[in-house]
């Protein structure tokens, strides 16, 4: 059983305590030994048990619950969200956006309001009409699905698109430019199509168009 032998002490005890859950001594949900029993254990004292308990709990591992003890909340501490997008191919992103697109779509055919809908069309329009560069063109459509997912009126869906737009839009510049060419009437007409079920308030066609756009989007950037 691994010891603390150097500083910062309780740096090191949250670390050999985080290798122990990894390693399944301590499942989902279990509760940790007391700090008299872990303080040998790690080889220090039970303040820097308590502030490792600390530490872990901060990284969302521990759970302190008064006056029944510590339990164990996650079997590792999670990545940095931008870091997980940016590592991930762009197949996972595209799949994770069609999942929460299409369930955004039929939330805001459910949920938009009149001004979300005036400002939805707006950018159905900007998205239409000519660009100069592709940049610009990948901006205005990004601007369309996320007037999209704001008149879904959740804000955690708001939060995961947003994160995904920098690894999307840098691989739909690249698709567009090794195409040569870029907003295509089809394209343009598959988004007229989303926001019309919005407007319609028809939330299954709305979920169904946006899965089917984001779906081709996938198989053209694969």
């Amino acid at each position: 059983m691994g010891q603390v032998r150097r500083a910062p002490l309780a740096d090191q005890a949250a670390e050999l305590l985080l290798e122990r859950i990894r390693s399944g001594e301590w499942v989902l949900g279990a509760k940790l030994p007391g700090e008299t029993t872990l303080a040998p254990q790690l080889g220090v004292g039970r303040s820097t048990v308590r502030e490792a308990i600390r530490q872990l709990a901060g990284r969302g591992v521990l759970q302190t619950r008064q006056g029944a003890g510590v339990f164990v909340t996650a079997l590792d501490v999670p990545d940095d969200w931008d870091t997980v997008v940016r590592r991930a191919d762009i197949d996972a992103v595209l799949e994770a956006r069609i999942a929460i697109e299409s369930e955004g779509a039929a939330l805001a055919a459910q949920r938009r309001t009149p001004a979300e809908l005036r400002a939805l069309r707006r950018a159905l329009d900007r998205r239409g009409a000519g660009h100069p560069t592709v940049e610009e063109h990948v901006d205005a459509d990004t601007a369309f699905h996320r007037a999209v997912m704001v008149a879904a009126h959740n804000p955690i869906l708001i939060e995961l698109f947003d994160g995904f737009v920098p690894r999307v839009r840098q691989a739909m510049v690249e698709m567009l430019r090794l195409r040569g060419s870029y907003g295509s009437t089809a394209d343009h007409d598959a988004h007229a199509a989303l926001c019309t079920a919005i407007a319609d308030r028809d939330g299954e066609a709305a979920a169904k168009l946006s899965r089917a756009h984001l779906s081709s989007l996938k198989d053209s950037l694969s």
